[in-house]
């Protein structure tokens, strides 16, 4: 067996002695513990030593990208050919197929020759003569060196991160800005409120602030160049009458220090605005055409890099950026988000509420096409973003004006775009199945309660009414009904009636009788 061994010298090809000791793959790293053991194992059968750090580079990178360079098919053309009928044992598996596939040699790679390459190197000054290990150490260091800013400069990953650290960079000054803008009309509006009312844009008023200081100056200050006339007017009148508390020359001081700063950050805001839109068109100009310089290097940074973000399909390029809330829909069956980053493009921003569903579907389906046209194709044109873009501008336009046809018939008529619903059935816990009470609304306990406390009242009444008349009945007096003469009249006309009408029973004759006996039984017991 032969073993090829890359080092950052040369390629070296070794001829194992013994086989029968790689067998034992757990206990292969003995034999190779003293280079005495190691030279029983395997022995030196040809060194190649590279000229120079070049194409020490060279060879590294093929070795890299799993490519058979020249130089190496050479030697193995040279040296190996002569053994045809003995395998080569190669570090790397991809490389084995290319040298099986274009010298037809027989390639192994396994945990065996992982662990040989491993005892190899543990031993390499002792089986390669006439390397001393600082010349190595040094070889080795210029290699890593070199490779390391070989892939730096050619990595098609790498370019664009300049665009992320800018598009970052842009968010962070953008939001300290604001901090120190509202900071500055905090502070200096002690001074002079109404400044703040009149001048509403921030870097105007901390040019205007900067340049006069103390309001008392505002009368004898000429802000023409920062301000229009009629807002100068204003200022100065406001100025004149102004409510605003008095401030030492060193607070002026400190407000004018902070207003240049905000003045240099708005310029270096605008400054590096410039340099992004020259980087996103270099880099990426369709993609450009088609969504803009910040919403572009938005989606870049969001993916980690260009060519990342020509992975997606269209469908994730429309929801980057809206995450939690296609989850947050998922978990709860809801509606799901329509646009996540996209959503700031131009092209959405001027349809309608109703149609930027459909227009950031459309608009993200071919900024996916755009951004693998940048990322893998070689021409570097806008053209295929200028046309898709007017492709989406036109759908706008026919969405805009209801311009919808039939694709079938005779194309007249609209054709219905009925709303999108979830028809999954969800079901819902019905509390009403625990109790076995019947349910009565709030409204009927209402009623109840109160005609229960009617009814108790009216009986309370009824009950005093009767115990005084059973008061007046055992003193002796009649008791005295306070009526109106109507109703007296009415009694009297019906007791006439009721008179006439009904004789005389014969039960209440029967009843006069037996009271006459029982009085003269009394009389004769008392005789």
């Amino acid at each position: 067996m032969l073993v090829l061994f890359e080092t950052a010298a040369g390629y070296a090809i070794f001829k194992v002695l013994n086989e029968k000791k790689l067998q034992e793959v757990d206990s292969l790293w003995k034999e190779f513990e003293t280079p005495e053991k190691a030279n029983k194992i395997v022995k030196l059968k040809h060194f190649e030593k590279f000229q120079d750090t070049t194409e020490a580079l060279a060879a590294s990178t093929a070795l890299v990208e799993g490519k058979l360079s020249k130089n190496l098919k050479k030697i193995l053309k040279k040296i190996v050919a002569k053994d045809a009928h003995e395998q080569l044992a190669v570090a790397d598996a991809k490389l084995g197929g290319v040298i099986k596939e274009k010298l037809n040699l027989s390639c192994i790679h396994s945990p065996m020759v992982t662990e040989l390459m491993r005892g190899i190197r543990s031993q390499i000054e002792g089986l390669i003569t006439g390397l001393p290990s600082r010349e190595m150490a040094a070889m080795c260091l210029g290699l890593a060196h070199s490779l390391s800013r070989y892939k730096l400069k050619f990595s098609p990953d790498k370019v664009d991160t300049m665009i992320i650290q800018a598009i970052s960079l842009l968010d962070d000054l953008d939001k300290e800005l604001n901090n120190y803008i509202m900071r500055c009309r905090e502070w200096y509006g002690w001074h002079f409120p109404e400044l703040g009312k009149i001048i509403t844009d921030n870097l105007t008023y901390c040019k205007c602030v900067r340049k006069v200081g103390d309001r008392s100056n505002f009368a004898s200050s000429d802000v023409s160049d920062i301000l229009p006339e009629e807002i100068e007017e204003d200022v100065k009148a406001a100025a004149e009458i102004s409510m605003g508390t008095e401030v030492s020359e060193e607070d002026i001081n400190n407000i004018i220090h902070l207003c240049d700063q905000v003045i240099e950050i708005s310029e270096y805001r605008t400054q590096l605005y410039d340099y992004l839109k020259n980087r996103m068109m270099a880099i990426a100009p369709n993609l450009t055409v088609m969504v803009g310089e910040l919403v572009g290097a938005r989606l870049i940074a969001h993916a980690g890099s260009l060519l990342n973000l020509a992975k997606h399909p269209a469908s994730t390029v429309q929801l980057l950026g809206a995450e939690k809330a296609l989850f947050r829909a998922l978990k709860t069956k809801r509606d799901t988000p329509k646009f996540g980053l996209i959503y700031h493009a131009s092209l959405v921003g001027q349809s309608n509420t109703k149609n930027k569903g459909k227009i950031s579907r459309m608009l993200a389906a071919k900024t996916a096409l755009t951004i693998r046209y940048d990322a893998l194709g070689e021409n570097t044109s806008a053209e295929m973003g200028a046309e898709n873009r007017l492709k989406v501008e036109t759908r706008l336009r026919l969405l805009e004006e209801r311009g919808i046809r039939r694709i079938s018939g005779t194309g007249k008529a609209l054709a219905k775009a009925d709303k999108y619903q979830n028809k999954s059935e969800v079901k819902v816990f019905d509390p009403s199945g625990d109790s076995t009470l019947p349910v009565v609304s709030k409204k009927r306990k209402i009623q109840e309660v109160d005609e229960q406390d009617t009814e108790v009242a009216v009986k309370a009444k009824k009950f005093k009414a009767e115990m005084k008349e059973g008061t007046a009945v055992e003193d002796g007096e009649p008791v005295k009904k306070k009526k109106k003469k109507k109703d007296k009249e009415k009694q009297a006309e019906e007791d006439v009636v009721m008179s006439e009408e009904l004789p005389t029973s014969p039960i209440t004759e029967n009843t006069e009788k037996k009271k006459k006996k029982k009085k003269k039984i009394k009389d004769e017991g008392e005789d």
